[in-house]
């Protein structure tokens, strides 16, 4: 998913299938709280398994934090304000960290006192019942579960959150489970349900039954052993099908966690208050100490950073889901003992690249041109240096399995600055020189210094470029539009779990190129296609996660639809009367499931 979207591991020969999979640690041992040293944030350490839960793992209410008490109000910091709040609209980071306070679904990964990650059932009472191969997988809700209208959840509202998901103007959200139903041979997976459940229509008890209030059984025509995971995401979070308004659900959605929304000012602030009828004992994964979130937008990282240095008046009650260190005070608080103190640190699952628009830049020249063109150093710096992040050769992150450290086709890894000269004799060769770039970037500040590196190299390099800011709010809606006017822009994808399959296909598939798709480059090959399918098929996790980093160098090689920069860390400072703070490897960020406000 993009920034502004998950798991990720190196497999350490177990099955992923049935049994669970591996979760790298990044710098926070094992999702702890603080960090260690400078050196020992580098990179992954070691690793803690992730299992699907059964019945007793997926019952509340959660374990209890050691020194947690209930009440207060925390502070949320944050720079982009939420342009969705509809489940089946969001997949990007700022608003999937706000979605698990606020809604519930079939599943959730849960991070607890000792570090361990685990599937559990959310609404439902465990992670899944599988049968026929991994094809079939059932669910059994839990009882007293209910929205914030008080209403109970049953299986019709699962089953209208999923059918919603094929409508029109359902265009942000994941897409994974609507593929899965349609089947491996389906195009267009929208035509099994063009209007999703809204003219009376839905998908058939072949692939999706609800025999009574409490079951949902999902039948698939390929195994989807990953199921559990897909369904943990904000994405596919219950959607109430008796007060569904549609588009209008966007903005004032019904809740189901244990926090609903009391006013919602956008790009302003959002108040977050306790759900009466949310039942701890159904919840499994989520404390919810404080009474409420005073959530405050359109702080950049310079101002976030610097109240939560000074920790004064409600500072001291404040933190973020999203907003790192700036990069000028970031060596400042990792010198400091007593703000290390207060930092929780790990990697984050993204990978920032910057998009080549095939259908604009056509000669594979000239895109080579902008990889050697483009210095990491320039874009790393903009984000911080060594605390933001530490220089990509692809597209596979150090927390997914099949990573390749010494992977470099461009030998940008040794020569971070880029090569304007090697550029500028690819330009000659396609009599390209002046050749005229529009770049979209955003309007955040450290995209703002990233972009003026990048473009001031292109320009080097023989290139004229045009650059467009985009406010966050916007940016992926405006470069998920096909027909978008521009040739290059930054994008940053995050696995939605440990597996290649959530970062291949949903980037490279030729057949997922639409208005609202993530496929940003827009390349469409035969070949990769047919990949996709056949590595999709393979049961083995191992190689599976080989053959998905074999594919991702063939594209970058032989297409250079995108240019890797660097690979994401978050660095989370937080008020002194914050307590539970905790790096979450899976999430990325601080786990806001887990914070308590320290009483006086």
């Amino acid at each position: 998913m993009s920034t502004t979207a998950r798991p990720r591991a190196r497999i350490a020969g177990v099955a992923l299938a049935m049994t669970g999979a591996l979760v790298l640690s990044a710098c926070s041992s094992g999702g702890g709280g603080g960090p260690a040293s400078e050196e020992e944030s580098a990179g992954p350490e070691t690793s803690a398994a992730i299992s699907f839960g059964d019945a007793e793992a997926s019952t509340g209410p959660a374990e209890e934090v050691p020194g947690a008490t209930p009440g207060g109000t925390i502070n949320v910091l944050q720079e982009t304000s939420p342009d969705h709040l509809d489940p089946a609209q969001i997949y990007v980071a700022h608003e999937s960290n706000i979605a698990r306070l606020i809604h519930r679904g079939l599943t959730y990964v849960r991070l607890d006192n000792d570090g361990d990650y685990t599937v559990v059932g959310d609404l439902a009472t465990d992670s899944g019942t599988v049968s026929d191969g991994g094809r079939t997988w059932t669910y059994t809700l839990k009882d007293d579960i209910y929205f914030n209208d008080g209403t109970p959840i049953t299986s019709a509202d699962i089953r209208h959150t999923i059918e919603r998901t094929f409508a029109p103007f359902i265009t942000q959200g994941p897409s994974y489970i609507q593929q899965w139903l349609a089947g491996p041979d389906a195009g267009d997976y929208r035509e099994l349900l063009p209007e999703g459940p809204y003219e009376g229509d839905h998908l058939p008890d072949s692939l999706l039954e609800t025999p009574d209030e409490r079951t949902i059984i999902f039948r698939f025509a390929e195994p989807q052993n990953d199921l559990p995971y897909a369904l943990s995401i904000p994405g596919y979070a219950v959607v109430s099908a008796e007060g569904d308004t549609q588009q209008a659900y966007d903005q004032d959605p019904v809740t189901s966690g244990p926090y609903e929304i009391e006013d919602f000012r956008p790009g302003r602030s959002m108040t977050l208050v306790r759900n009466e009828y949310w039942q701890p004992e159904t919840d499994p994964a989520r404390n919810a100490y404080p009474d409420s979130y005073e959530i405050s937008f359109g702080h950049s990282l310079e101002d976030s950073t610097a109240r939560l240095m000074a920790d004064n008046g409600e500072n001291q009650y404040a933190t973020s889901f999203n907003n790192g260190l700036d990069a000028g005070n970031g060596p400042t608080v990792m010198e400091d003992p007593e703000l290390r103190e207060r930092l929780v640190d790990g990697y984050q699952p993204y990978v920032g690249t910057l998009a080549i628009n095939l259908d604009r830049v056509t000669d594979l020249r000239v895109r080579q041109a902008i990889a050697y063109a483009v210095p990491l150093n320039g874009v790393l710096n903009a984000y911080g240096g060594s605390i933001g992040g530490q220089y990509a050769g692809g597209n596979i992150s150090p927390l997914l399995p099949g990573y390749q450290e010494d992977y470099d086709p461009w030998g940008k890894l040794a020569n971070p600055q880029g090569d304007v000269e090697r550029a500028r004799e690819l330009l000659e060769e396609a009599d390209a020189v002046g050749y005229e770039l529009n770049y979209i970037h955003h309007t955040a500040p450290q995209d703002q210094q990233a972009a003026v590196a990048v473009a001031d190299a292109l320009e080097s390099a023989g290139f004229e470029v045009n650059r467009t800011e985009v406010p966050p709010e916007t940016y992926y809606d405006t470069i998920g539009v096909v027909d978008n006017g521009a040739d290059i822009y930054r994008n940053s994808w995050g696995a939605d779990w440990l597996s290649g399959a959530t970062v291949i296909p949903p980037q490279f598939d030729g057949r997922q190129i639409a208005d609202g798709g993530s496929n940003y480059s827009h390349l469409n090959d035969e070949h990769v296609n047919e990949e996709i399918d056949r590595i999709r098929a393979i049961t083995d996790p191992a190689q599976a996660a080989e053959e998905w980093t074999a594919l991702s160098q063939y594209i970058q090689e032989e297409f250079v639809p995108f240019v890797p920069t660097f690979y994401y860390r978050q660095t989370i400072l937080h008020g002194s009367r914050i307590g539970g703070a905790t790096f979450n490897d899976d999430l990325g960020t601080i786990d806001m499931q887990r914070l308590y406000v320290i009483q006086d």
